[in-house]
């Protein structure tokens, strides 16, 4: 299928200062100034990834997803044509303002609207981070994931698999259901979560080094009021995260450690422990589903379950010498 990655989001918001503060200081990205009432931020060489525009309504938003050419946007835009979903092909005006070459928009089903595009545009500085951190994991893998609350999950999950080509890497039944979907190596660039609303849930950004999460960490915990989800670990992805309250009041997830998926060559699993192998306390969630989500982690905790630390090349080194206990656990 021909999309490749989430290449960049859009926000309506009128506190355009507000997202400054939190992109910049809180996140470590670029803002880049734009007029009066935009403001767009980088996270590597592309010239925007996230775009906050105060003409868009508070909560209008949109997801913009890579594909590789002007031929993998038109193959794209005749398969939704022949699914009998609404495509526009956008003006040269409207690709300008969203630095790509060419583009097509589309809802989902549960009325987001996503854009496909090709032909992104680079700059031609190097990315200035906000604040000190190493960088965002980008790339092939794209800005991140986008996860969205649904009312019922059948209603997109056909949607994005079956049409737009995601491949499922894992899923939840409890205690919700949530669905993870991926085009790349990484585990999930969109995800759905059964809440009963349609809305965005989160968006997440992976930095290259764990003390960049640390160090946001102890930001994020002079104003306590801002983390919506405390630091955990998944076990499906294997990230280790917080969650922060944006300023339009969906969460953030600053994570690293994600583990990578093979496209096509993947058996998708149930998710039976969890959500979370620990940490991740859930200020959003209702106080019976908190109960249980704790009981899970409580009870992975009493069952022995670990799993190994997803790192990259040159970014561990391996302590000296050897452990005689943890020999023996690994041979147990």
């Amino acid at each position: 299928m021909e999309i490749q990655s989430l290449g960049y989001v859009g926000i309506g918001a009128s506190n355009l200062a507000d997202w400054t503060d939190f992109a910049t200081k809180w996140i470590g990205m670029q803002v880049v100034e734009q007029g009066n009432s935009v403001r767009a931020f980088r996270m590597d060489d592309r010239r925007q990834r996230l775009v906050i525009d105060r003409s868009l309504a508070d909560g209008e938003r949109y997801f913009g997803f890579e594909v590789a050419d002007e031929a993998a946007l038109q193959s794209l835009a005749g398969r939704l044509d022949a699914a009998g979903v609404a495509v526009k092909r956008e003006p040269a005006a409207l690709a300008d303002q969203r630095f790509v070459a060419g583009l097509i928009s589309f809802a989902d089903p549960g009325g987001n609207r996503l854009e496909a595009f090709y032909g992104p545009l680079i700059a031609e500085t190097a990315f200035q981070p906000g604040r000190t951190i190493s960088g965002f994991r980008t790339g092939p893998l794209g800005m991140g994931h986008a996860v969205f609350h649904v009312k019922n999950i059948d209603d997109l999950l056909g949607f994005y698999r079956d049409l737009l080509g995601f491949g499922v890497s894992d899923y939840i039944t409890t205690p919700f259901r949530a669905y993870f979907l991926h085009v790349n190596a990484r585990h999930h660039s969109v995800a759905l979560i059964e809440t009963g609303k349609q809305d965005l849930h989160h968006l997440m950004v992976e930095l290259y080094s764990l003390d960049d999460v640390g160090q946001g960490y102890d930001i994020a915990l002079g104003d306590p009021e801002k983390i919506a989800t405390t630091l955990g670990r998944h076990p499906n992805d294997a990230v280790m995260s917080y969650y922060l309250r944006s300023p339009s009041g969906f969460m953030l997830e600053y994570g690293w450690g994600g583990k990578a998926v093979t496209p096509g060559a993947w058996t998708p699993s149930e998710v039976t422990v969890g959500p979370s192998l620990w940490g991740h306390e859930r200020a959003w969630l209702p106080e019976e589903q908190r109960r249980h989500a704790r009981d899970m982690r409580l009870k992975a905790a009493e069952d022995g379950q670990r799993m190994p630390v997803q790192v990259m090349a040159g970014n561990h080194e391996p302590t000296d010498g050897v452990c005689p206990w943890w020999d023996a656990a690994k041979a147990g």
